[in-house]
């Protein structure tokens, strides 16, 4: 009787698989990705102009930082899809619990890197980087950084709600706003304007900061005017539920090890540029934005993938999930294509951005042809990966990304420091580490193992 109830109520919580629908999730979401790469983009731009030295450490703390930021993210995929499921299933009763259950979770994480971040970083920094004092700058940066965490991780709890509810809509408030305070408080912290004091490559760190906590405040206004605070009881109860707790790990530390340890072997691949020069370094991060701001589509479809897959499978449609999977591979796809061809046909002014000359480009156009490819070998492979984390098989995803790691691992180890191979044979690890993905994913999905998969 209660779910019949709750069926009434909220009908729309159910999925459909259409292009249109595929799209009213997808695309809000997109723009909620790339508001935040924006703001990478605009503090490298503002690092760029202090010094190439401080626009080569924003890659190595930016990176670092990604860690953690990923261990939220993988929190917030394993919790999305267990919302998604209870509303396709129309379990509504369910979602506020699993929501602050999330927050809880998030909250004992973002204690762990901060303490990792104080206590343990600084002797991996001193005896990975070459340069002593490009080490300590990273740890000073990192120690004011880190206190942004615990604002990261519940504002990507609410990505886990209004995704899984298919309100996806609401994401782009929040991040406009993190974005507007982001680049305010960037340039006048940085170099000193209106009054505030210059801190330099410390006061991008302080900007973050300050953006996360706006972006925080401001969405959970947006939950509470909108009611959806009161839908769905979110503040009803924040005592720790055991069993709640359990099953939400279970379902996300697969993907949350999963996600730290592919930013983790990227901090590998900037340590092994950083052993090349900074020259080197800052194009890396250069093409870190890249990937973080054209690829935001990308991470949509993907999240989308995500969302629907387990939606659709909580409706009793198993049927339709490959369909499905097939539609969203093509609106990815088509978004890359276009990407890509932008991307090589104006390399130059894009990379003109940083302010870095002439040298800085020439070394950066090759760089941006293998990424450019790259990013079409992921907007496939994302979506495969995620359908599989969709299905409830956080452990088969983890399996694949462990196997994909190991080859990037030693293919980049190979090349940049074993044989000192150009640094654009180095970032071909990343067509590499794309493939190595979709293949198993794309194979294991058609298999239909987890069809019978209960979340």
């Amino acid at each position: 009787m209660q779910n019949m109830s709750s069926s009434k109520a909220t009908p729309s919580l159910q999925v459909t698989v259409s292009s249109k629908q595929i799209l009213a999730i997808s695309l809000p979401i997109a723009l909620a990705i790339m508001v935040p790469q924006v703001n990478f983009v605009i503090n490298n731009i503002f690092l760029g102009a202090l010094s190439s030295e401080a626009l080569a450490i924003g890659g190595i703390t930016g990176v670092f930082y990604l860690i953690f930021g990923v261990m939220g993210q993988g929190l917030n995929n394993g919790l999305q899809a267990l919302i998604s499921r209870r509303a396709g299933e129309n379990r509504v009763d369910e979602i506020g619990v699993l929501f602050s259950q999330g927050v809880i979770i998030s909250l004992f994480l973002s204690v762990v890197g901060i303490l990792f971040t104080y206590f343990i970083a600084p002797s991996i920094f001193h005896s990975v980087l070459h340069d002593t004092e490009r080490a300590d700058k990273v740890i000073e940066f990192l120690k004011i950084r880190i206190w942004g965490i615990p604002f990261l991780f519940i504002y990507q709890m609410r990505n886990a709600l209004l995704v899984g509810t298919n309100q996806s809509k609401f994401l782009i408030i929040g991040t406009a706003t993190e974005a507007i305070f982001n680049i305010f408080f960037d340039y006048n912290l940085i170099f000193g304007h209106f009054g505030f004091t210059s801190m330099g490559l410390n006061g991008a760190a302080y900007a973050s900061i300050i953006s996360e906590v706006m972006g925080l405040l401001v969405i959970y206004l947006v939950i509470h005017y909108q009611k959806i605070g009161a839908r769905f009881e979110l503040f009803k109860s924040f005592s720790v539920q055991w069993d709640y707790i359990k099953l939400i790990l279970v379902q996300s530390s697969p993907i949350m090890m999963q996600y730290m340890i592919s930013i983790i072997s990227w901090e590998f691949f900037y340590i092994l540029i950083e052993h090349r020069g900074e020259q080197a370094l800052a194009v890396s991060n250069a093409m870190r934005n890249i990937f973080g701001f054209f690829g935001s589509f990308t991470w949509a479809f993907a999240a989308t993938a995500n969302t629907m897959v387990s939606n659709i499978i909580g409706q009793g449609m198993q049927d339709k999930v490959i369909p499905l999977i097939n539609k969203i591979v093509k609106w990815s796809v088509g978004f890359a294509i276009m990407v890509c061809l932008l991307l090589n046909v104006f390399a130059r002014p894009f990379l003109s951005i940083y302010g870095q000359g002439e040298g800085f480009m020439q070394d950066g156009i090759p760089f941006l042809r293998v990424v450019s490819f790259a990013l079409v070998l992921m907007s496939i492979a994302t979506i495969w990966l995620n359908a599989v984390t969709g299905s409830g098989q956080s452990k088969i995803n983890l399996a694949i990304e462990f196997l994909a790691i190991i080859i990037y691992i030693i293919y980049a180890y190979l090349t940049i420091e074993y044989f000192q191979l150009p640094i654009t044979i180095g970032w071909i690890c990343e067509i590499i580490y794309w493939i190595s993905l979709l293949v198993p994913s794309y194979f294991y999905m058609h298999s239909m193992r987890w069809k019978n998969k209960k979340i």
